[in-house]
Parts: C-alpha cells; sequence; structure tokens
C-alpha cells in the first residue's frame, strides 16, 4: 500500500529508482556489461567483461571504436537508428553469448549512446530456450564456421589504421557505403590501401556473409579478360576447360565484385561490364544463356578517370555508373598523424610473420620518416620498415637505422640528370603556409583581419588553416 501511494505522489521518482534497480539487477546478474557513446566508441565496460573478452584492463577498451573489441557488435546500429535489440546471440571467439542491448538517451530523448548486456547461462529462464537452439544449432553453427574461415573478409575498418581527422573522415564514409547497397568507387594514389578498404567496406555490409572476389585489371592478360569476368560454356575457345568455367561474377553472386585498377580495362570490354552493372545478368562467353547475378561492385583506380574519358580511352557512361558514391583515399603524406600507430602495427606484423623481435619506434625515427614524401605510400612504409628490422640489430629504431633506406626530405623525385627536384606541390604548400603566417601575424593573430589583407574569404582562409595545420 505504502509502494502505491508513494507511486502516486511522485511517479518519477520511483521510474527512477525502478530503472537504477534493474541496471544494479542486470550488472550483478549478467556475464558482462559495456556502454559506448554516440560515436560507438567504448566509454565503460564492467570487470566481468574485460576478463570475458580476454583484456588486461578496462582502459585498454575505454575510448576506442566498439568493432575495435568485438568484431561482431550490434552497438553501433542501436546508437545509429535509436532501437533496442533486446534478445540476440552473439559470436565472439568460440563462444555464443545471449546479449540485450538498448540506446541510451538524454533529457531531450536524444540517443547519446547505447549500454549492452551479456545474459547467457545467468537468467535462469533463458536456458531451456538457449539450451534447446543449441541443439539444433551446434551442427549449422560448426559449418557456417568452416563455411566462414573461406569467406571471411581479410580486413575490417579496424584494420585501416589511423586516428587523424582525414582517416576518421575516410572510415565515416567507409560506413556510409557500407549501409547502402550501391556501387562503389574508390580513389587514391597506389599504396594507400585501397583494397582493405574494399574488404572493410564489405564485411561491414549486408553482404558479409557471401563472397567477396577481387580482379585486378592490370594482372590478368587482355585475351582473358571476358572470361575472367562472364564465364565460358565448355569448348568456348582452344584451351577452354571442358567443364566450363565460371566467371568472377557468378563466384560473387550475393556478395561483392572488386575490380581493381579498373581504369586499365580494354574499352572493348568496357560496354559488356556496363550491361552487366545496369542488367545485372551475364553471358557467359560461347553460350546464349542469360544467368541473372546480385553483386555489389566496388572499383578502384589510382588514375584519373575523368582524364581517361576526356582522352577517349574510357567510357562517359561507364565512368559515371561507377561514380555513382566516390571516396577518396587520402596519400600518407596528407595524415601523416598516423605515422606512428601505422609503424607500431606494421613491425609488430613483422615480428609476427617472420618471428624477428619486436622493434619498437623511437620519436627521433618518426619525426625522420614524417619529412619524405612517401610517394609509394602505407605499402612503401611496410617495405621500408621492413627493410630496417632485416637489417638493424638495434630493438629500438632511430632515425640513423633508416637514413640509408629513406631518401632525405624533399628528395623523392628526380629529374633525368638524377638530380633533386622538388615537387610543385610541396613548393606550394611551403608558399601557402609562410603566406598565411605573414598575414596572420600582421593581422596581430585575427583571421578575420587576414582574410582582409590576403583578400579572401574568411571561411576559405579558416579551410586553408586547418588544411596546413596552422
Amino acid at each position: 500500500m505504502e509502494f502505491t501511494e508513494q507511486l502516486l505522489r511522485d511517479s518519477n521518482a520511483v521510474q527512477k529508482w525502478a530503472m537504477q534497480s534493474l541496471f544494479t539487477q542486470l550488472d550483478s546478474l549478467c556475464e558482462g556489461a559495456i556502454a559506448v557513446d554516440r560515436h560507438a566508441r567504448v566509454v565503460w565496460i564492467n570487470e566481468k567483461y574485460v576478463k570475458t573478452l580476454g583484456l588486461n584492463s578496462a582502459e585498454e577498451a575505454l575510448g576506442r571504436e566498439i568493432e575495435e573489441i568485438i568484431p561482431t557488435s550490434l552497438m553501433r546500429r542501436v546508437v545509429e537508428t535509436g532501437q533496442p535489440i533486446l534478445l540476440d546471440i552473439m559470436e565472439f571467439g568460440n563462444q555464443s553469448f545471449v546479449v540485450t542491448r538498448m540506446p541510451m538517451r538524454n533529457a531531450a530523448g536524444e540517443v547519446i549512446g547505447a549500454i549492452g548486456f551479456v545474459l547467457y547461462d545467468r537468467l535462469q529462464y533463458l536456458k531451456p530456450l538457449v539450451e534447446k537452439f543449441g541443439r539444433h544449432q551446434a551442427d549449422f553453427v560448426a559449418a557456417r564456421r568452416k563455411l566462414a574461415e573461406h569467406r571471411r573478409p581479410k580486413y575490417t575498418l579496424a584494420s585501416f589504421v589511423g586516428g587523424s581527422p582525414a582517416c576518421l573522415e575516410l572510415k565515416r564514409q567507409a560506413r556510409r557505403a557500407a549501409e547502402h547497397d550501391t556501387t562503389v568507387l574508390l580513389l587514391g594514389e597506389t599504396g594507400t590501401g585501397k583494397e582493405l578498404l574494399a574488404h572493410a567496406i564489405h564485411a561491414a555490409s549486408s553482404r558479409a556473409a557471401k563472397p567477396f572476389i577481387g580482379v585486378n585489371m592490370a594482372a590478368v592478360p587482355e585475351n582473358l579478360l571476358e572470361s575472367e569476368f562472364f564465364g565460358a560454356a565448355p569448348g568456348a575457345y582452344t584451351g577452354a576447360d571442358r567443364k566450363g568455367r565460371e566467371g568472377k561474377f557468378l563466384l560473387a553472386d550475393g556478395g561483392t565484385l572488386f575490380l581493381d585498377e579498373v581504369g586499365d580495362m580494354p574499352y572493348q570490354l568496357q560496354a559488356k561490364l556496363l550491361r552487366v552493372l545496369q542488367e545485372q545478368e551475364v553471358e557467359p562467353l560461347g553460350s546464349n544463356r542469360v544467368i541473372k547475378v546480385d553483386v555489389r561492385v566496388i572499383a578502384a583506380t589510382s588514375v584519373d578517370l575523368k582524364r581517361l574519358v576526356a582522352e577517349g580511352t574510357f567510357r562517359s557512361d561507364l565512368f559515371y555508373r561507377l561514380n555513382v558514391l566516390p571516396i577518396a583515399i587520402p596519400p600518407l603524406r596528407e595524415r601523416l598523424a598516423d605515422l606512428e600507430l601505422l609503424c607500431e602495427q606494421i613491425l609488430e606484423t613483422i615480428s609476427e610473420r617472420t618471428g624477428l623481435p619486436r622493434r619498437e619506434i623511437t620519436p627521433t625515427a618518426i619525426a625522420m620518416l614524417a619529412t619524405y614524401d612517401w610517394p609509394g605510400n602505407v605499402r612503401e612504409l611496410r617495405n621500408v620498415l621492413e627493410q630496417v628490422a632485416l637489417l638493424s640489430d638495434n630493438i629500438r629504431l632511430t632515425a640513423e637505422d633508416f637514413t640509408t633506406i629513406v631518401p632525405p626530405a624533399g628528395s623523392s623525385r628526380r629529374d633525368g640528370s638524377g638530380q633533386a627536384v622538388r615537387r610543385y606541390d610541396d613548393a606550394l604548400v611551403d608558399f601557402e603556409r609562410g603566406l598565411i603566417q605573414s598575414a596572420l601575424s600582421a593581422a596581430g593573430g585575427k583571421v578575420e583581419q587576414a582574410a582582409h589583407l590576403l583578400d579572401v574569404s574568411r571561411a576559405a582562409l579558416y579551410k586553408k588553416i586547418k588544411k596546413l595545420g596552422l
């Protein structure tokens, strides 16, 4: 009776008391609990979950994106949709957990994060359900895991190392691309990680359980490209397989087809690719049979396709069909803030793969590497670090370890006589930086006044200041 009277007097107080009691009970009964902010970054994790996930401490998880800790987590979906996932089975390693996930809102009703609880084997009424499910699922899960080993994407977004603004924006665009089942065009210099990002987009998409098939246009002989793409009927050409051949589109059915260096595609093949993209059907070479396919295409190029269109070597209609959702991957020189993280990750990988001692990179080495232009981007960085790991006996790598491998600053481009020639872009950046610094100094640090002196808009100057890191 007293509880009812209090409820009538102050329902808000009782609601808060009930919610606090519910949280306390869930926290004590569950196998683990974790909370993320509106960006799906971990902000809290209880000690039981730290042990369950095999972490050394809670601090190891805080501030990291939830997928870096739990690759199969759906907490980001809860944050983005504001909808709870009240009962779900989540796989982590060789374990399966019954979990519940709920959005967290502020007083205005806005989603500010999400909280999740692992319920498995604690709430007694779930045991019969889980046991029954387990009996029917055991063989299926084993088969699915075996199949997943062949289909699992090599990389996820967590594999794209970096926390710079440029890298975070790239990951945001990649997640957005994963949500929409449309054609993506990855633009970037060689070695920037276009294939890695393609794998990551596939892994974060609804097609993740289906095949990811890659084709490097520059690596396939031109006379085999058509059969490579569309397949071939038995005996379609001299030397063809008697059983026929499935093309990449059929192999990727239901999943993703990655076309690397699409700018190298022969002109005569481009019209056939355009038709497949538009009609979602293929006709194997030497066959009159038309086969329907369901394929999401991610294309990548390190060349300017617009220039190729203007030159008449790339079809404009195919370019527009591929350029539905373009994503530009910044070169390494534009995200040098990620250099230290990249070096640490690459050195760890080298150590695991070669059995060499784990090397550390010193601030002097990072400073020295930051002066280089990195025309080969992350691929070149990986090559340099592997050379140093093989040649140096030092556990802590300093600038001296790199002097014979990395060219001095400003010498990554040379003229025909071998003389060092400074890149136009580098000189232009230095000129802009000096000009803006002079204007800001003359204006006493006031951006609006400096913009007036330079005869540019304040917005344009702010963009330049941010881009140049002033």
